[in-house]
């Protein structure tokens, strides 16, 4: 190795390199430009739909008519505001998460950003570190990699002097150093970080069903949108360019669900703004909806029942060795290893440095598939450190490892070899020096966040690494009813699916395991979400529906992961769980809304068609409903906590109450329409009949609002209340009847309209009952729930 290698770049140097831009130039740390979220919230299709009949009834001169073009900046602002506040918060978040290498700078080793690494650096790597940037190993200290993110295969590859490294992959065990080759647009970790740090909607339930429902609303809104305009040309008698316009113009905007796309959006920026705020980190938008479906979860004991660190216990000699050479032979195996491990760093903090180091031959780190590491130094001793069950199986030294365990404790055998630590048959006749027990500190919020799974019937699998029985103690401590502790060891293979779905907790279980143990619960049927923190979780973290990683674990767990809890809390899940269900059930509710009024708009379109009447409402009508009985009161029931589990089935279920809910209040509405005009020869002015007719359609639709909002509390009462207020304000005060085109006079028709609308409040009432008890639901009325979620010091939670 050269001495450059050694010593790598020199401040000049990095320099130079900086200044000409050879440097890790970082892709943005969100996928949106300002534009292009400026873009996608302006220029949308129902922007558009809705902006020429902005334009063409502006024409008309009725500048009041065409208030519903407020629509496309309240739209736009929204979206664009919430969309800015989620990029800024993922952007916050990424960098706290991201990976910091390690670089040989003027000889020393020193922290980086990433976008400080420049082409020719020379970063060092350990077990658990990703590879950032791509380069060629100069040392490798037994350095295996896992290459499986690019080329799919799964077994560690060997690393040597000379080999490539890929940004993209990691490490799995021993160290080593590399000169970086690639940096910037040139490096596949630039693609990584821009796929990593996108917020997109794809592959989310929720929207595809949002999307569903628009491609259906879209077939009917062309042709019923044809006829109504070629309907309203063709009516008799004495018209004028604006009153056609104005009657077109009314029957097509109600019909577009201007604020649907909005409200989803709005819900999941907000869902990653309230996360944000608790330190969560989710890479990608619909993890905060997967979680919410999820019903296993697979959580590893270490790093995330227990904490991250262990304390240094005792050392019990099961040998003749002598206890100050068993100690001198442990402390020269913790100062052996370059890169170690929380329980090396226990050890040697215990035990402290040797004042003179043994010579190192041959090193074997530690893996998670063969439960041990050891040293081989020059002086022909070969001392090992690993699991007792795997180094001392079916002696008295396991036996008494398995009484320790038994008490919660994490015990490691130490031992001598007869053969070298890199001999095929390593480690051969082990001779036992000693037990080393480490005491694990288990979370102060672990045992809460498992009775929260358990009333909400998410059901936790702990999955560990560690000795069976050892982790069953663990879980015993927390309360949590394990049942039989499964030593992953003796599950045979025809009988694993099995084994897996019928049991609770797992120790001795391989890397391998924990993926085959997600797969087998997904074939089931099951949503599952596993958490981890080291090396050995990323295969399972990256085959499970939802990843979630701890943030000061590995790198590599944080890289495949879709949700990162940068502060390390379990306790953090139950908030990921209620967002997502937030987010779903609170969307559900609105589409209710939104797509009752475009059937009720496309039904009384197709009426008029029919009847060959002009249309009874203007566009200041439909906006007003449009805004005080379906907006507004949306956008605020996309807000508060909803403790509903999410279920499949979105589109069905919102069909199944909206579209007979749409036909009914449709229905009424045209029925009053007739019924106070005297038949079908509705007169050239009709505002009265129009006025009797919107009183019906606004009553029965603030009752499908009262019934979507249930269960009711104080502040959904208001919600539904309020707006009836206010309609009281525009049918009876003459200022509000002038400017929005109504006239109540006639105590008859808004009788009348009064008494249909109170018929179709009714029917909507036996339809809502209907429908909840078909699918088996018993139907709740009240229910005390907050408006807001506060944090566990009562402060409100946005």
């Amino acid at each position: 190795m050269e001495t450059r290698e050694i010593l790598g770049l020199s401040g000049a140097e990095v320099a130079e390199r900086m200044t000409d831009g050879r440097r890790n130039v970082l892709p943005p740390s969100a996928g949106k430009t300002t534009w292009d979220i400026i873009r996608t919230n302006v220029f949308t299709r129902i922007n558009a739909i809705l902006g020429v009949l902005f334009a063409v009834v502006l024409t008309t001169g009725h500048w009041i008519q065409a208030t519903f073009g407020g629509l496309i900046v309240v739209n736009s602002v929204v979206g664009i505001i919430q969309e800015l506040r989620a990029r800024k918060t993922l952007s916050e978040l990424t960098i706290l998460g991201e990976e910091h290498p390690q670089a040989w700078r003027d000889g020393e080793l020193v922290e980086l950003e990433q976008s400080e690494i420049v082409l020719d650096d020379v970063l060092h790597i350990g077990a658990g570190a990703q590879i950032v940037v791509d380069g060629e190993v100069l040392d490798s200290q037994y350095l295996d990699v896992d290459e499986s993110m690019l080329t799919g295969e799964s077994d560690p590859v060997h690393k040597a002097p000379g080999d490539t490294v890929m940004s993209g992959s990691f490490v799995v065990s021993g160290s080593g150093d590399y000169q970086v080759t690639k940096v910037g647009a040139d490096s596949y970790a630039a693609k990584l970080t821009a796929e990593a740090s996108k917020y997109s909607l794809a592959k989310s339930q929720l929207q595809a069903g949002i999307n569903q429902i628009l491609k259906i609303i879209t077939w009917v809104l062309i042709p019923v949108g044809i006829l109504i305009v070629v309907s309203q040309v063709r009516q008799p008698g004495t018209q004028t360019y604006s009153d056609v316009v104005l009657r077109i113009a009314g029957a097509l905007v109600p019909m577009v669900p201007e604020g649907l796309v909005l409200i989803t959006t709005t819900a999941f920026a907000l869902g990653v703004i309230r996360l944000g705020l608790r330190k969560c980190l989710v890479q990608e938008l619909p993890a905060i909806e997967g979680l919410a479906r999820v019903d296993v979860v697979c959580a590893d004991k270490t790093g995330t029942l227990t904490e991250n660190t262990l304390e240094f216990g005792d050392f019990e000699l099961v040998g003749a060795l002598g206890e100050e050479r068993a100690r001198e032979g442990l402390a020269q195996l913790a100062a052996a290893d370059p890169d170690p491990n929380v329980t090396m760093k226990a050890v040697a903090n215990e035990l402290g440095a040797p004042e003179r180091l043994w010579e190192v031959v041959e090193r074997q780190p530690f893996t998670s598939a063969k439960k041990w590491s050891g040293v081989s130094f020059a002086n022909g001793e070969h001392w090992v450190m690993g699991a007792p069950d795997v180094l001392a199986s079916g002696t008295d030294v396991e036996r008494r490892a398995t009484e320790l365990g038994d008490t919660g404790l994490r015990v490691l055998l130490v031992g001598r070899a007869s053969v070298p630590v890199t001999a095929a048959d390593a480690p051969g006749q082990l001779e036992p020096v000693g037990l080393i027990t480490f005491v694990q500190k288990i979370r102060p919020d672990a045992g809460d966040t498992l009775d929260y799974f358990a009333r909400q019937d998410v059901e936790v699998k702990v999955i560990s690494g560690d000795n069976a029985r050892s982790v069953g103690a663990v879980t015993s401590r927390l309360g949590y009813d394990a049942g039989t502790t499964v030593d992953a060891r003796e599950i045979g293979d025809d009988e694993f699916a099995e084994v897996v779905n019928g049991n609770r907790v797992f120790g001795r279980v391989r890397p391998d395991q924990k993926q085959a143990m997600v797969k087998a619960l997904q074939g089931e049927g099951h949503t599952v979400a596993m958490t981890g923190d080291g090396v050995n979780d990323v295969l399972a973290l990256k085959d499970a529906d939802i990843g979630v990683a701890m943030g000061s674990g590995a790198s590599a767990t944080r890289s495949v992961a879709k949700i990162v809890l940068l502060d390390d809390k379990f306790a953090t899940l139950p908030y990921v769980v209620a967002e997502g269900r937030r987010v779903i059930g609170n969307i559900e509710r609105v589409a209710n809304l939104f797509l009752t009024k475009t059937i009720y708009s496309a039904m009384l379109a197709i009426l008029v068609v029919l009847a060959q009447v002009p249309y009874p409402f203007l566009p200041i009508h439909v906006s007003i409903t449009g805004w005080f009985t379906i907006g507004i009161p949306a956008f605020i029931l996309s807000l508060p906590p909803n403790n509903s589990r999410a279920r499949d089935g979105f589109v069905k279920r919102t069909i199944r109450f909206a579209l007979p809910a749409g036909f009914i209040v449709g229905a009424v509405s045209f029925t009053t329409y007739l019924v106070t005009s005297g038949g079908w020869n509705v007169p050239q002015e009709h505002m009265r009949e129009s006025t009797a007719a919107l009183l019906a359609l606004i009553i029965a639709s603030t009752w499908v609002l009262a019934c979507v909002a249930r269960p009711w509390t104080w502040w959904k009462i208001t919600l539904i209340v309020l707006p009836l207020v206010g309609y009281g304000v525009f049918f009876f005060w003459g200022p509000a009847q002038w400017f929005f085109s109504l006239d109540s006079s006639n105590a008859s028709m808004m009788l009348t309209g009064a008494g249909f609308g109170l018929l179709g409040a009714g029917l909507i009432e036996a339809l809502w009952w209907i429908v909840k008890w078909s699918v088996g639901i018993r139907p709740t009325f009240w229910k005390t729930t907050p408006f807001f979620d506060r944090d566990e010091n009562g402060r409100i939670s946005l």
